[in-house]
C-alpha cells in the first residue's frame, strides 16, 4: 500500500466517525481501552526492540525515557482514554447563535475536521493519545511516530485498527506511514486536500521542518525553554518543592523547568536552601556568574539561556528585579510555560499580565501544563501559536466549526 493510498483510504474513512454518536465512539473508546491492557505484554516486547535500537543509536537519556512503555505508563494509557470518554463530545456544540430580524436563524457548531495528521517522534503515548482524541472528536488521524518508535507504533495501531473493525468503522481510519520513514511524512505534509491539519510534536528542528515545508494547515506546538522566577517576596518553604518538582520530576518533557530566575534579595537565602534537594535529585546547575559566588556550579554560557536541556540541569540567574526577570523571559522564552513564586499580589498579577506564553502561572510547578492535568483525559500537543488553538489542546481543538442557516422563505432585498 503506498502512501497516498494510505491517505486517501484515510480520508474516505473519516466520515464515517464525523457521523458516529457520541454513544458510539465511546464504545469504541472502551475497547480501545481494553485492548491496550489485554496486548500489553505484545506492545512492551515491541517496546524493547526499539529501546534496544535507540540505544545503539546513541538517542539521550530523555528520549529513551520519552519512549520507554511500561506496564504502568500503558495503563496510564488505557485511563486517558477511559478519562476521554467522561468528556463531552464536542461535535454540535453551539458556539454561539442568534435569529436575525428577518426571522433567519443562524447557529455556529462546532464540527470535525475530517483528517488529523500528527508528526512526532520517539513518543509511543502519543499515539494513542491522538487516535483517542480523533475519534472522540469525530476524525480520521494519519500517524508518522518515528523510525525510534516503529515497532511500538505498529502494535499500537494495530490494536487500535483492529478495535475499529470490531466496532464497524475503518480500520483506516487510524493510520501509520512510519513504514515509510522521512518520505511518509513528506508525503503527509504536501497531502493539501487529503490531510485537513497537521500537527508537529518533538525537537524544535522537527516543528519548524514540518512549519516551513508544510503544504497543509499546521498547528505549531514548540519546545519549552521553560522559565520560573522567584520573587523578593516568595515563601522559600513553598519555593524549593516546586522548583524541584518543575524541574525533577520529569525532566524529559517539554513543561520542565530549564531556567531558573532569582531576585537578588532572596539568592543566597534560596539557593543553600536548594543545594540539598538538588544534590538529592542529581540537577546539575548552570549558573551566572553570581550564582557562581554563592553555589558550586557550572559556568553557564549564552547557549544555556537558549536550551532546551531536556535532563537534569538547570540554569540559574540572579536578577536585580521583576523587569530584569521579565526582560529575560521575553529574550529567551519559547512561549510555551512561565511561573513565578510571590507573595506579592500586585508582582503576580504583573507577571500574568506581561508574560506572553500559552500558560502563566503563580506558585504552582510548571509540571502542571499538561492536557490531562487541566481534565482534557489527553493532548494532542502544546500549542504555542496565537490561532484558534493555544496551550494544552484537547477535543475542541480537533475542531472547527461551520454556521447552520435555517429560513422560512426569506430572500435578500
Amino acid at each position: 500500500m503506498s502512501v497516498t493510498t494510505i491517505l486517501q483510504s484515510a480520508k474516505q474513512a473519516a466520515p464515517a466517525l464525523g457521523r458516529a454518536n457520541t454513544k458510539q465512539k465511546n464504545e469504541l473508546l472502551a475497547l480501545i481501552a481494553d485492548a491496550l491492557e489485554t496486548n500489553s505484554n505484545r506492545i512492551i516486547e515491541a517496546n524493547q526492540v526499539d529501546l534496544a535500537k535507540g540505544t545503539a543509536n546513541g538517542l539521550t537519556k530523555g528520549l529513551l525515557d520519552r519512549l520507554t512503555l511500561t506496564q504502568e505508563r500503558i495503563q496510564g494509557l488505557a485511563s486517558a482514554v477511559r478519562e476521554i470518554i467522561a468528556l463531552p463530545d464536542p461535535v454540535g456544540e453551539l458556539v454561539r447563535g442568534r435569529t436575525l430580524a428577518n426571522g433567519i436563524r443562524l447557529a455556529q457548531v462546532r464540527v470535525p475536521f475530517g483528517v488529523v495528521g500528527c508528526i512526532y517522534e520517539a513518543r509511543p503515548n502519543v499515539t494513542v493519545d491522538i487516535a483517542a482524541l480523533a475519534i472522540k472528536s469525530g476524525n480520521a488521524a494519519v500517524l508518522r511516530g518515528g523510525s525510534a518508535a516503529e515497532q511500538t507504533n505498529k502494535v499500537l495501531v494495530s490494536v487500535i485498527q483492529s478495535c475499529l473493525a470490531g466496532a464497524g468503522f475503518e480500520a483506516a481510519a487510524i493510520s501509520t506511514v512510519d513504514e515509510y520513514g522521512r518520505d511518509g511524512a513528506v508525503a503527509m505534509m504536501q497531502a493539501r486536500g487529503l490531510i485537513d491539519v497537521l500537527i508537529p510534536r518533538g525537537s524544535a528542528n522537527l516543528i519548524q521542518t514540518v512549519v516551513t515545508e508544510s503544504k497543509v494547515p499546521v498547528i505549531e506546538t514548540g519546545d519549552g525553554i521553560v522559565h520560573l522566577f522567584v520573587d523578593e517576596s516568595a515563601d522559600l518553604e513553598k519555593a524549593v518543592p516546586i522548583i524541584i518538582n518543575s524541574k525533577a520530576q520529569r525532566p524529559s518533557v517539554c513543561n520542565s523547568l530549564e531556567t531558573l530566575l532569582v531576585h537578588e534579595a532572596i539568592a543566597q537565602d534560596l539557593l543553600e536552601s536548594l543545594i540539598p534537594a538538588i544534590l538529592d535529585a542529581g540537577i546539575t546547575v548552570h549558573g551566572c556568574w553570581r550564582t557562581q559566588e554563592l553555589i558550586d556550579c557550572v559556568p553557564a554560557t549564552d547557549a544555556d539561556w537558549a536550551t532546551e536541556y531536556l535532563s537534569l540541569d538547570l540554569s540559574v540567574k540572579i536578577v536585580a528585579n521583576m523587569d530584569e526577570a521579565l526582560e529575560h523571559i521575553s529574550r529567551y522564552s519559547t512561549h510555551h510555560t512561565e511561573s513565578i513564586l510571590t507573595e506579592s499580589i500586585a508582582n503576580a498579577d504583573r507577571f500574568l499580565l506581561e508574560v506572553d506564553s500559552a500558560a502563566v502561572m503563580v506558585n504552582t510547578s510548571t509540571r502542571f501544563t499538561d492536557g490531562g492535568e487541566f481534565g482534557f483525559g489527553a493532548e494532542v500537543g502544546i500549542s504555542t501559536q496565537k490561532m484558534h488553538a493555544r496551550g494544552p489542546m484537547g477535543l475542541a481543538e480537533l475542531t472547527s466549526t461551520k454556521w447552520l442557516i435555517r429560513g422560512d422563505g426569506q430572500i435578500r432585498g
